[in-house]
């Protein structure tokens, strides 16, 4: 049995991320994606005096840079120190961005924070509002940023405490989207004996396991296109009886959000323009009063396909999308559309389209063909310092959807303005 108690779980701060490569943004709006990541911090404050948690664990990466700025530096201590004005403690370490050996200020901690070191696994009593042990917290900052021992090898839980909570900031099972920092296995973590990890590094939220739990809580900003969707934290509160319940608190300012819009059934720039307009005002609602940064992708089959292939079509589309009065912009509208196509009809056509087309059909079914063309088209690249020693060995097995890519595309270009190229033209 242990006493009831609520922790917030929270990592990936990134505080004073630069985000780059928004230099078309309005000004306005470009001063709002520079001050998110403080924001989501004075939520992720707000929410724990609102929820009146007993305490907080961040797993890593408060500040972007290894060299932390010194308005992040300062804006943290402030947040902190309200927590410590409603008796609200905070268990912190370190990662990859924010390493112990970057450069920092000379400030000093409020006693409410606890910060990890990095020889190896420390742990702390953290206590409920009423002063009672409600667990201990464990954990083991980055020293440096590479960080490519397994840290969580080192971890053990220790006696004398209802519940156990590990912090580690790395890569479990392998994630190929992120750096292999601090690497160690699920079922690692599992058997450890610990009653949940609060994990961070990766920037997606995801429970990897239940009793013990694995969590990752994500970043609490989306700080680029890549990371979609609500960012925020969890809020964990356990029984007496040590069940455990995750609620995840969205903290995000600025939400990230990308969405497909077909131009199927469509046949003018108007009634696409319409759709789009229509897709955008959808997607703003759901940023729940955030400003929203949307990302259209154009896909599907139809007679727009043609004019969707010149840039000039794409970025008049943008621009009026740019315009709307909606609490989101549209900072990129892609097309990833096909010719209106009847690839069926090619296969008896006496044309060089319904050739190729055959050709296509060729290769899937007989390995030995695929080879041989293939080889063949790269031969002139063989004899290249770097582009051979690339090419070499990489045609025993056809991408499938490479092929069906490079056949929608090769045969809607021929196709696009009715000259197909017949044999007897």
């Amino acid at each position: 049995m242990t006493v009831p108690f609520r922790f917030i779980h929270a990592a990936d701060l990134h505080l004073d991320s630069p985000f780059r490569g928004m230099s078309k943004v309005p000004d306005a709006l470009k001063e709002r994606l520079m001050a998110s990541t403080f924001s989501a911090l004075r939520r992720l404050t707000e929410t724990a005096i609102r929820e009146q948690v007993d305490f907080i664990v961040i797993s890593g990466d408060l500040y972007d840079e290894a060299d932390r700025s010194l308005k992040a530096q300062l804006i943290l201590m402030k947040e902190w120190e309200r927590l410590q004005q409603h008796g609200i403690a905070v268990f912190v370490i370190h990662g990859n961005h924010d390493p112990l050996n970057g450069a920092r200020a000379e400030l000093k901690l409020p006693s409410n924070v606890t910060q990890f070191g990095a020889s190896g696994m420390e742990y702390r009593p953290a206590y409920c509002r009423n002063g009672e042990l409600a667990a201990f917290v464990y954990g083991m900052s980055y020293g440096k940023r590479h960080v490519t021992d397994n840290l969580a090898a080192g971890y053990s839980p220790v006696e004398g405490a209802p519940f156990h909570i590990a912090m580690l900031h790395g890569n479990v099972n392998g994630d190929q989207a992120h750096d292999p920092y601090a690497p160690c296995s699920l079922e690692e973590l599992v058997g450890k004996g610990f009653d949940y990890w609060a994990l961070g590094h990766i920037h997606t939220r995801k429970v990897l396991h239940e009793y013990p739990h694995v969590v990752y809580s994500g970043n609490i900003q989306g700080r680029n296109p890549r990371e979609t969707g609500p960012k925020g934290c969890y809020v964990v509160e356990v029984s007496s009886s040590r069940a455990v319940q995750l609620t995840f608190v969205p903290l995000d300012e600025i939400r990230w959000l990308e969405a497909r819009v077909s131009i199927a059934g469509l046949n003018t720039e108007q009634e696409l323009l319409q759709r789009l307009e229509e897709q955008a005002e959808l997607l703003a609602s759901e940023g729940e009063g955030r400003t929203v940064m949307l990302r259209l992708l154009l896909d599907g089959q139809g007679p727009l396909h043609p004019k969707l292939t010149e840039t000039l079509t794409i970025r008049a589309l943008l621009e009026q999308l740019q315009q709307l009065p909606l609490e989101a912009w549209v900072y990129a509208l892609e097309g990833n559309t096909k010719a209106q196509l009847e690839l069926s009809e090619l296969q008896d056509e006496d044309s060089f389209a319904g050739e190729l087309f055959r050709l296509t059909l060729r290769l899937e079914a007989e390995k030995d063909a695929w080879r041989r063309e293939a080889a063949a088209a790269v031969a002139p690249l063989s004899g290249h310092a770097k582009l051979g020693r690339l090419l070499r060995g990489r045609w025993d097995e056809l991408p499938q959807h490479w092929l069906e890519q490079a056949r929608e595309l090769a045969i809607g270009l021929l196709t696009a303005d009715g000259r197909e190229g017949r044999k007897d033209e």
